[in-house]
C-alpha cells in the first residue's frame, strides 16, 4: 500500500509501504505513545503480518508526536492492581520484542524525542537504530519503584553490563551520543535530517540481495548464543547454502564483470 493506513479502529498504529520497506508508526502522540494493551495487540498482529511476506525488505518503526515511546501505559496498569494482569501484560510485551528479534528481516528504530523504560527496550529489541541528536533514553522504571526487568533483557544484549545496570539503577537518561557510544542505537543524525539517514539505510539495505539478508538476519541471532566452535561450525554451513543461491552466483558474476547485479529474490 502507498497510503498510511490505519491499523486499527482507533488509529493507533500506522501503516506505510513503499519500495519493500514497511513504517509502523506508534499514533498515541498525547499518551507519548505508550505501549497500552491495544498498542501492543496492534503490533502482534501487523508482525504476524510481516513475517509471511516475502515482498518485505525492511520495517521502520516510528512514530508520532514529540517522543518515541514513554514505555508501558502506567494508568492502565494501575487501573487492574492484579498480578495474573501484569503477568500477561509482560507475557505480552515480550512475545512483541521477541517477535521483532525473530522478524525475518532487518528492523529498525527511528528515534526522536525519549525512549524510555519498555520504549527504550522496543529500541534495543530492534536490530539497528536511527536517533535524532536531541533524543534521551532512559530505563526509568526504579523512579516509581519498579525495577525495569523486561525491559533490562533487550538492554543488556546491547550495551555493556555496567552501562546497562547504571542506567537501570538510576534511571538517569542518556543522550543519542551516549546511546551510540553504549551500543544502544547504530546511528546518530541531525533532527532534521532524520527521516533523510533512515531512508539511506533502507535504501542500502534494500539495494542488497534479499535472500542474503534474510539469510543474514537469521544467522547472526542464533549464533550468538553458540560457543565460538559450534558457531563456526553452524556459520559455515549457513554461508555454504547461501553459496548455492542464484543471488549469490549472480552478485559474484556481476563483481566479476564489473556491472550492477539484478537480484532475482533465490
Amino acid at each position: 500500500m502507498s497510503a498510511q493506513q490505519a491499523l486499527s479502529d482507533e488509529n493507533i498504529l500506522l501503516r506505510e509501504e513503499q519500495g519493500g520497506v514497511v513504517t509502523l508508526t506508534l499514533n498515541r502522540p498525547a499518551q507519548f505513545n505508550a505501549l497500552s494493551e491495544e498498542m501492543l495487540e496492534a503490533l502482534q498482529e501487523a508482525l504476524d503480518d510481516l513475517k509471511q511476506d516475502e515482498a518485505v525488505r525492511c520495517v521502520v518503526i516510528a512514530a508520532s508526536g514529540k517522543a518515541f515511546c514513554a514505555g508501558h501505559d502506567l494508568k492502565q496498569m494501575r487501573a487492574n492492581p492484579r498480578q495474573d494482569y501484569y503477568d500477561a501484560l509482560f507475557a505480552q510485551c515480550g512475545r512483541v520484542m521477541q517477535d521483532i528479534v525473530n522478524l525475518p528481516v532487518p528492523v529498525i528504530a527511528r528515534v526522536h524525542g525519549m525512549a524510555t523504560a519498555a520504549g527504550c527496550q522496543l529500541v534495543a529489541s530492534c536490530d539497528l537504530a536511527v536517533a535524532a541528536e536531541s533524543a534521551t533514553f532512559a530505563v526509568s522504571g526504579i523512579n516509581v519503584g519498579l525495577f525495569c526487568s523486561t525491559p533490562a533483557v533487550a538492554l543488556s544484549r546491547n550495551v555493556s553490563p555496567k552501562h546497562a545496570f547504571d542506567m537501570l539503577v538510576t534511571g538517569r537518561f542518556i543522550s543519542s551520543a551516549e546511546a551510540l557510544s553504549f551500543g544502544l542505537v547504530s546511528r546518530v543524525a541531525p533532527d532534521a535530517s532524520l527521516d533523510e539517514a533512515v531512508e539511506a539505510l533502507t535504501a542500502s539495505i534494500c539495494a542488497k540481495s534479499p535472500v542474503a539478508i534474510r539469510t543474514g538476519k537469521a544467522m547472526f541471532g542464533r549464533q550468538r548464543s553458540m560457543s565460538l566452535e559450534d558457531a563456526y561450525s553452524y556459520a559455515g554451513n549457513i554461508m555454504a547454502c547461501n553459496m548455492m543461491a542464484e543471488d549469490a552466483a549472480e552478485g559474484i558474476d556481476a563483481f566479476i564483470e564489473k556491472r550492477k547485479p539484478v537480484w532475482k529474490g533465490r
